[in-house]
């Protein structure tokens, strides 16, 4: 969206109803979701939740037939409420409660990753005939947050996991792995599936017949508008290793998150105080690092400000409203001077945010999510 279109939308969202407000185009969302289809059309998405849990986005993404990627009972119980189907659904969490496997099996979510073998005994006994795929630790170099330190099987065990599956009356269905999160290596996903593809081949020796791959997610989005991330150009990678790798007949699925809902969103915040200290001038937004901008320290994110008033710039410090001065957004933007009720809005921001906030710390309520 051009940037007097989007700032005219701005005005008229936070008008109607105040802020902290996040927009979540759903143009966009239709946008990622038609990419992610063209570019690698053989791979069926399973939208990560977590990445932003709202159920106007999860309902949309139902709209338009995407399977979903959920991590605890909650999340599952939270897409089938919605109208997603139990077998459009992926419980990938490695790590599950013995409660939460009993209420999948309830629900029909039968479909699960694993990466221990501890995990293959809670699932035997609460979730017989499931299929589990064994997630492996993979290479996670140049992504922006790392997921191989807590989760993933040794890849020597990978085989013996899955043997074990089966001795358990469990089907062991294939392999899973993610590369972490914005993952602009593309190397990472070669490596991977190069290893998972010995994996497919050591178990047909072993009288395992898998048939399913599940690429994870990290496929990496645009923060910033300097950014020049070609998605087209690592799915092309991808799409030809697995081909390479692979027998076409294949089950092969993915987890986007940040991919489908990032760059729909846009935070709108307001100025509600300011003064000047350390030589800088020094805004106070009525949204923060416990809320919205928690991306800052849980997302390693560099968030781009932008401010709904044009003049010449100086060098500023954003904070957030509560009363901790941890609560500091960034300490070194370049903004125009700014007033009491000034918007200062940042895009690109749907995934990880609202998300990950805490709900009313110090008592300020996190953004108002609304699909436009």
């Amino acid at each position: 969206m051009k940037k007097n279109k989007l700032e005219k939308l701005i005005r008229s969202q936070a008008k109607k109803h105040s802020t902290p407000l996040m927009l979540i185009s759903k143009e966009a969302l239709n946008g990622q979701y038609a990419s992610f289809k063209k570019c690698l059309p053989f791979v069926e998405p399973f939208y990560a939740i977590k990445a932003n849990p709202d159920p106007q986005i999860i309902r949309h993404f139902v709209s338009l037939g995407s399977s979903f990627d959920t991590a605890s009972a909650n999340e599952m119980l939270l897409v089938l409420s919605l109208g997603a189907k139990p077998d459009k659904i992926i419980f990938a969490n490695t790590i599950k409660s013995e409660k939460d496997i009993r209420l999948a099996r309830k629900h029909g979510v039968t479909l699960m990753t694993f990466d221990n073998e501890p995990e293959l005994y809670k699932i035997a006994r609460n979730c017989p005939k499931a299929k589990v795929l064994v997630r492996i630790k993979v290479e996670n170099i140049g992504s922006m947050v790392e997921l191989s330190l807590k989760f993933g099987a040794d890849t020597d065990q990978a085989v013996f996991f899955l043997k074990k599956a089966k001795q358990l009356g469990l089907e062991p269905a294939g392999v899973a792995f993610h590369v972490g999160s914005q993952c602009v290596n593309v190397d990472n996903y070669v490596k991977a599936l190069e290893i998972t593809s010995q994996i497919f081949r050591e178990s047909k020796q072993h009288g395992l017949k898998l048939n399913m791959l599940d690429i994870g997610g990290g496929f990496p989005i645009n923060h910033f508008d300097r950014e020049k991330i070609d998605f087209r150009k690592i799915a092309g990678v991808i799409k030809r290793e697995i081909r390479r790798l692979f027998d076409k007949n294949i089950r092969v699925i993915a987890e986007p998150g940040r991919f489908f809902v990032g760059p729909s969103g846009t935070l709108v915040t307001s100025v509600v105080g300011r003064t000047f200290r350390n030589n800088k001038n020094y805004y106070y937004l009525d949204d923060g690092v416990y809320a919205d901008f928690s991306g800052t320290v849980f997302d390693h994110c560099k968030y781009q400000f932008n401010a709904i008033k044009r003049g010449q710039k100086f060098l500023s410090t954003l904070a957030g409203p509560t009363c901790d001065s941890f609560d500091t957004i960034s300490v070194s933007e370049e903004l125009p001077e700014l007033e009491v009720g000034n918007l200062v809005y940042v895009k690109n921001i749907g995934a990880y945010s609202s998300a990950s906030a805490v709900p009313g710390f110090n008592g300020f309520p996190s953004a108002k999510t609304v699909l436009v």
